[in-house]
């Protein structure tokens, strides 16, 4: 369980393919805290710590995570999100994230704002795939609140120090990045769904 507050940037060292497997070796600033076998999200995808080498990491993921995620798009050199599973004691800063990514999405637009960025993204439509006006969406792993919705698309506006913490700063059009829709909302979607048969 996550709450989609990014502790830091990790670097993508290198990758190799094992089958329909691929390893993914990282480094970031608290490799040094990490077991084997943590659960990590990486732009929002909970993935494995498997083994530790020094300041490098290696999580592993498989054929179904790189069909609904950017991982397998990621080259030597890029960043990505990070934040470690929320201990029992914790608060909830964000909202609920499972680490399960629903699907990508692209970029469309970025506007600054005087202070503030906003980011449009267009989704596949379904009847899961949905965000409400003020409610809640993981983007690479961040939790953010919906600013405008429609079936196929949503934006979110965010602060400089999201801006500046998070990979948010590369973003550009065509940015394809992981969407997790809010779980209660596709709970209540999919009850709703069953009901009109």
């Amino acid at each position: 369980m996550f709450t989609g507050i990014i502790e830091s940037l990790g670097r993508l060292k290198r990758s190799e393919q094992e089958g329909s497997n691929l390893h993914l070796s990282f480094e970031c600033d608290f490799t040094d805290e990490l077991k084997i076998d943590q659960s990590l999200a990486h732009n929002g995808v909970c993935l494995t710590v498997v083994a530790i080498d020094g300041s490098e990491y290696t999580v592993t993921a498989i054929d179904e995570t790189l069909k609904l995620s950017n991982i397998g798009n990621l080259k030597p050199g890029d960043f990505v999100n990070l934040e470690r599973c929320m201990a029992a004691n914790g608060r909830y800063d964000g909202h609920i994230v499972q680490g399960h990514v629903d699907t990508m999405a692209e970029c469309l637009k970025v506007e600054e704002k005087d202070g503030s960025w906003e980011y449009l993204f267009k989704h596949p439509s379904g009847h899961e795939n949905l965000t409400v006006e003020k409610g809640s969406v993981t983007v690479n792993g961040v939790s953010l609140t919906v600013v405008h919705s429609d079936p196929e698309h949503f934006s979110v506006a965010i602060i400089p120090y999201t801006h500046e913490h998070t990979n948010f700063k590369s973003f550009e059009v065509g940015t394809m990045v992981n969407i997790e829709f809010d779980i209660l909302g596709k709970y209540v979607a999919r009850m709703m769904a069953q009901r009109m048969g």
